[in-house]
């Protein structure tokens, strides 16, 4: 919802000057809390500032932080009982909601995302599987492998080498099996 400076202007001095709560701020102007803590998110202020504000969940919030440091993978549903047997008076939603605030994040991988069309690129590479056994010799087992990068169709032929001709004939094989060639082909760090 889109509101007036002159709303916004009221909504930052009652919170700030006033101190008065969002729930409050809500109801005397009649615009919906979600507005309140968006203003005031635009301002500065915390998502966890304005949840705990008052909340029913402050006097845990030591013990939920104690458990979320030495067991960072326990299950909302599991602390919640825990704290719920020290007394918390609230519902089983609204707890999950607050404890995911304050869940330690795994620091996110990075990676790209291929976005291609059919039949434009393909990713080519060598796999190594070890070793086989032939006769009395111990021979290294290798794949060739082509990935089509929008199916994720993927064609994997066995080789006793990385000799070219093998290559060659990986690459005959998966243009066979596709039933055409990817306009482009990409190779990673081969050693042929």
């Amino acid at each position: 919802m889109k509101i007036s400076e002159e709303l916004r202007a009221k909504i930052l001095r009652y919170h700030y000057v006033e101190q008065w709560p969002v729930g409050t701020i809500s109801s005397q102007f009649g615009v919906h809390h979600s507005t309140i803590k968006r203003v005031l998110a635009e301002t500065g202020v915390s998502k966890k500032e304005l949840l705990v504000q008052g909340s029913i969940i402050e006097p845990f919030l030591p013990y939920i932080l104690e458990q979320l440091e030495l067991h960072p993978k326990l299950t909302a549903k599991r602390l919640y009982h825990m704290v719920k047997e020290r007394g918390y008076p609230g519902g089983s939603d609204h707890f999950r909601h607050l404890v995911s605030l304050y869940r330690p994040r795994s620091s996110a991988e990075a990676f790209l995302r291929l976005r291609t069309l059919p039949g434009e690129q393909a990713q080519v590479d060598w796999g190594s599987f070890g070793t086989m056994t032939i006769g009395k010799a111990k021979r290294p087992l290798t794949a060739f492998v082509i990935i089509l990068s929008y199916s994720r169709k993927i064609y994997l032929k066995f080789f006793l080498n990385q000799r070219v001709e093998n290559f060659l004939r990986g690459h005959e094989g998966a243009f066979h099996a596709f039933n055409g060639i990817p306009r482009v082909l990409q190779y990673d760090n081969l050693l042929c």
